[in-house]
């Protein structure tokens, strides 16, 4: 209408009005679209008379905005359709991450703690890796781990890997009779190329921290200014191969003290690549964000992964970090950093 106005030769442009519609039909409700569809008609009707069109040529001219903007009306209805599923499934999504993994509060038993987990498929919101962090009768006791593959099936490992943690947790006094409860769980219920990797914590009294390592990433154990990693003593299977090595997982202890931090994650962190095919460095990008508050430490070492790989992770990621406040008494008198083994 405006080059029309302008310069008078509208009529050669009355096709594109068709487009007003179509692009209305992937951004507004059906009542928008016919709005649009019914004003390019309109525009087009006026070109048309003040050129002096035929009123047989102008009909011809007009039939195309007047067609897709019914084709772009069934669309914008089809499209809405779809969004209010697309909302649906995100909800129900929603509800089942955190019946899965439920959040986990700032402050758990003597801890600080902070969790930042990433679904690879966006849309799902949640993936094959797991966390949980619960007080029991026995200290605290954590778990991350990594199921092997992805989708639903993943998804249902990771469930029932929690489910008998969570059970396990309460109920057994040694940490190593947690992991085998799980081991037999996944044992009965896996099939013979499946298995998932886990880090398995408790602390049962001040200045005690035990874990299990069943073929996952060492934590980052950060003591002052020093990030170390945690590696296993004595290697043990993933969860769920323990019948095909015949080896049994060992209990390391470490002293836990004040001010000290340790830090979970899972693969989907430690193997993110940038551009050019580096992966993320994990140590050094804690020591660079490390502070006295674990939610904004892991805030800012999430957000230089996701710059690191250009803004979205292909794989699912985890990381949890607990942090023992200075104020907790009875930290005196712990263990020294070298791990015992059992």
């Amino acid at each position: 209408m405006l080059v029309d106005l302008a310069g008078g030769t509208g009529k050669a442009w009355l096709p594109l009005l068709a487009t007003a519609p179509a692009l209305a039909a992937a951004t507004s409700r059906p009542c928008g679209v016919l709005g649009v569809g019914f004003l390019a008609a309109l525009l087009g009707a006026a070109i048309g008379v003040r050129h002096g069109v035929a009123a047989s040529a102008l009909t011809v001219v007009l039939a195309a905005p007047v067609t897709v903007t019914l084709a772009g009306t069934l669309a914008s209805a089809l499209r809405a359709r779809r969004e209010r599923v697309l909302a649906a499934v995100r909800s129900v999504a929603e509800t089942a991450q955190h019946a899965l993994l439920a959040p986990v509060p700032e402050t758990v038993g003597p801890f600080q703690v902070a969790v930042r987990y990433s679904a690879a498929a966006a849309e799902a919101r949640i993936g094959g890796d797991l966390y949980a962090l619960i007080p029991t009768p026995h200290g605290v006791r954590l778990i991350v781990g990594d199921v092997r593959g992805k989708g639903l099936p993943a998804v249902g490992t990771a469930a029932l890997v929690l489910g008998v943690f969570r059970e396990a947790a309460h109920d057994e006094p040694d940490l190593l009779d947690v992991v085998c409860r799980i081991e037999r769980s996944l044992a009965r219920n896996l099939g013979a190329d499946d298995f998932v990797t886990a880090v398995v914590a408790g602390y049962p009294r001040a200045g005690r921290l035990e874990m299990v390592n069943c073929g996952h990433a060492p934590p980052l154990l950060v003591r002052g200014s020093d990030v170390v990693a945690v590696d296993a003593v004595r290697p043990a299977p993933p969860l769920g191969l323990r019948a095909l090595s015949g080896e049994t997982p060992s209990l390391q202890v470490l002293s836990f003290d004040e001010e000290d931090q340790l830090l979970l994650y899972t693969d989907g962190v430690t193997e993110a690549r940038d551009e050019g095919r580096e992966f993320y460095p994990l140590a050094e990008g804690l020591a660079r964000h490390l502070c006295d508050e674990p939610a904004r430490t892991l805030a800012a070492l999430h957000g230089e992964l996701l710059a690191h790989v250009g803004g979205r992770l292909h794989d699912d990621a985890a990381l949890l970090l607990l942090r023992k406040p200075a104020a907790v008494p009875g930290a005196a008198g712990a263990e020294p950093v070298r791990a015992a083994v059992r």
